[in-house]
């Protein structure tokens, strides 16, 4: 994992020929027949997923605070999914080097389905059984999901292996792009379904033992969405071919420890895994309890939630799907990451403050709708300044991830660094949760806190 990085070369978006192969020599084959058509599905697979991921998450706090136990909780069910995610990304990588990218894309796919169908009846476990045993089917199917989630490094990858190395950045940004759209869609599905005429109406047409409420309606559809993502890419996805043999690549090593002790060793490698830890960790505070926070601070249920959720998707689509490749031309990724972390930071401390505009502004009315209130628009802004970090910075560490390790070792090279990913969404969740016991801001300060060391760094390093 020592090739050099090449994030300071021009880079175009997408929307160019993606007719070479990741290694960008005319006289190898072409990775698969038709490239465009190859990323076009791959990125459906991924929206199609996410979707599915999309819609479970206006419920989760609502569902968890639905069988009496603390915030805390939560976090925990967060970091149950990360630390799964933490723990398979770097195998499912690699195992994507050795048998293929798409065996393990549609694997993951289905096991995932199963997994959601069993949140879902989450509900009747603890009506039969108790507390404990709701707990136990959520926190069980929930590290199941996290554990499949682990295919986004084989779909990483698998951009990689059909797009040339000065088209990356833009491809990455089409994938981090569905993962955006993913949550524009998701979130309005999820939080329609949870709505009370929905499911007094699925409560009629289902059978008995299919549960319908405001929690069972949304992961059933998760589930239909993952098995619709399988069902796709049975049918459309090619499996691309790669430099190097599948048995050599799968002779390395295999476990996380492993591989995290390799991306440490490599001086390319080592930033970008330790970035990736601490902007999961930072980015804990909103992911885990911004939801709670326009509930508590806004009086919003599940569907209202859904809809921020959706506006965030929907400006997350076009920051990673044009802006941020229109931006790699000119900038390098390193100068990307440092102000998309500058922003980000800025973002979190404005969520909480929102709470203040009110008190500030002496409770002045804008006029039009009730809803529309100054503290709705302060919020909006933030959200607004939150996806443009994020999409900077994501799409930019993937950039300089792929662009950092020699095509043979994409797979692992993306498993590595989005398992470290994983491990600070595993440590940030519990941590942020606690925090928000103690006071509501602290959470979204503390990943702020986080985020400067990181902009001062990849700033300096690009300079």
């Amino acid at each position: 994992m020592t090739h050099p990085e090449a994030g300071a070369a021009p880079v175009d978006d997408a929307g160019g020929d993606i007719a070479t192969d990741a290694g960008d020599d005319p006289s190898r084959s072409p990775p698969v027949a038709n490239p465009r058509r190859a990323l076009a599905v791959v990125i459906g697979v991924v929206f199609t997923d996410l979707v599915g991921f999309g819609i479970v998450i206006p419920i989760l706090p609502f569902y968890v605070r639905s069988f009496g136990v603390s915030d805390a909780f939560i976090g925990l069910l967060a970091a149950s999914y990360s630390l799964a995610q933490f723990l398979a990304a770097p195998t499912l990588g690699r195992l994507s080097d050795r048998v293929g990218r798409r065996p393990v894309l549609l694997a993951s796919l289905a096991t995932a389905g199963v997994a959601w169908v069993a949140f879902g009846y989450a509900g009747e476990a603890g009506a039969g059984f108790g507390t404990v045993a709701a707990l136990a089917t959520l926190f069980g199917s929930r590290t199941l999901a996290g554990a499949m989630g682990g295919n986004i490094a084989a779909a990483q990858a698998y951009v990689a292996d059909i797009t040339p190395r000065d088209r990356r950045a833009g491809a990455l940004g089409l994938v981090g792009a569905s993962f955006a759209l993913g949550f524009v869609f998701g979130p309005a599905i999820g939080g329609l379904l949870a709505a009370d005429a929905v499911v007094a109406r699925a409560d009629a047409l289902l059978p008995a033992f299919v549960p319908a409420t405001a929690y069972s309606l949304p992961s059933f559809a998760a589930a239909g969405m993952s098995f619709l993502a399988v069902l796709v890419g049975f049918a459309f996805l090619e499996e691309p071919n790669r430099t190097r043999p599948p048995e050599e690549a799968g002779a390395r090593r295999s476990t996380a420890v492993g591989q995290f002790r390799d991306a440490l060793a490599s001086a390319s490698l080592r930033p970008l895994t330790v970035a990736y830890f601490v902007v999961a960790v930072a980015f804990a505070g909103v992911q885990v309890m911004f939801i709670p926070y326009v509930a508590d601070a806004f009086g919003y249920d599940a569907t209202a939630a859904a809809f921020l959720l959706t506006y965030v998707g929907v400006l997350g689509a076009v920051n990673q799907g044009v802006l941020v490749g229109r931006l790699s031309r000119v900038v390098s990724s390193r100068t990307l990451v440092a102000a998309g972390s500058a922003v980000l930071a800025a973002a979190l401390v404005g969520i909480p403050a929102t709470g203040l505009v009110d008190r500030v502004a002496g409770g002045v009315a804008l006029g039009g709708p009730a809803w529309l209130t100054l503290p709705l628009v302060a919020l909006l802004l933030a959200l607004a300044a939150l996806s443009l970090g994020n999409a900077l910075v994501n799409v930019s560490l993937a950039t300089l991830v792929s662009t950092s390790a020699g095509d043979e070792e994409q797979g692992a090279a993306f498993g590595v660094t989005q398992g470290a990913s994983s491990l600070g969404r595993t440590v940030g969740p519990p941590l942020m949760a606690v925090l928000y016991t103690v006071a509501v801001a602290s959470p979204f300060l503390a990943g702020a806190l986080l985020l400067v060391p990181v902009a001062v760094a990849f700033g300096r390093s690009a300079e």
